[in-house]
């Protein structure tokens, strides 16, 4: 019976039991989207992540529990991870993936993970009449980023304390709702991301949603450069920096179960 080499790895954390969890998948080949949508049901995380031998570099796919998505970032950290560890690729070697949301690299330096993804610069939006029934709270400005919500709101601990409803937001025409504030103390700024929609009511920490963070607050603090906090009830911290119409996140990632799939 074949096997199928598959992790679980707590990404954008230096220790275990933190950060965001994500299952990934080492695939000798592709498989049906069916299949895959089915063991990321059975694993039942945020996110699991399929990696496939290609020419050049891999092929990478992410699935919620529910539904494929188009760009994951602490599955691509974990999925990075996962092949330098196990030591698919050497560490000083970077890799190259090619997913739905074009190519993505992603490189080992100095202990940590870096990610070359993608900026979602935000932009002006009607705002829905349900977002802030959903939230509770009033929003001090909501922009869109890419498929989702930007919404900044008056502090930090109004982020921290925030207790949506899920069943109001899961209707709102979006992936999900990026909620931040200027931090007020370590980091340059804090966010949570919930995303019922996709079957995630509270994802961990979220590499994509910093896309769309990075060119957000660095316009708003004239830096590049930053610290982002996400206020989950995990946390975990993430390093974004803007370069050109890119952004780079970068972050630790620890493995915690190894195993195979027998199907």
């Amino acid at each position: 019976m074949a096997t199928i080499p598959c992790f679980q790895v707590d990404a954008f954390s230096d220790r275990a039991f933190a950060g965001n969890p994500a299952a990934v998948c080492l695939l000798d080949k592709g498989r049906p989207a069916k299949w895959m949508q089915s063991v990321a049901a059975e694993m039942n995380l945020s996110e699991t992540a399929f990696v496939v031998p290609l020419k050049a570099g891999f092929g990478l796919r992410w699935f919620t529990p529910t539904v494929e998505v188009e760009l994951c970032g602490h599955a691509t950290l974990a999925a990075a991870h996962v092949l330098w560890s196990e030591g698919v690729v050497a560490k000083k070697l970077e890799l190259k993936f090619r997913s739905k949301s074009g190519a993505l690299t992603a490189s080992y330096r100095g202990g940590r993970v870096e990610l070359d993804f993608p900026s979602r610069p935000p932009k002006k939006v009607r705002v829905p009449a349900a977002l802030q029934r959903s939230l509770g709270v009033k929003p001090k400005n909501v922009v869109s980023a890419a498929d989702d919500l930007l919404v900044e709101v008056s502090s930090e601990s109004v982020v921290r304390k925030i207790k949506p409803d899920f069943a109001t937001m899961s209707k709102i025409k979006a992936r999900g709702v990026i909620v931040t504030a200027k931090a007020d103390r370590k980091h340059d700024f804090v966010s949570r991301f919930f995303c019922p929609a996709v079957g995630v009511d509270e994802d961990p920490v979220t590499g994509s949603a910093h896309c769309a963070l990075a060119p957000y607050w660095g316009e708003r603090l004239g830096r590049d450069r930053m610290w982002g906090y996400q206020a989950s009830p995990r946390g975990g911290e993430v390093e974004v920096e803007t370069v050109g119409g890119r952004v780079l996140l970068r972050g630790d990632a620890v493995t915690v179960s190894r195993g195979q799939l027998l199907c």
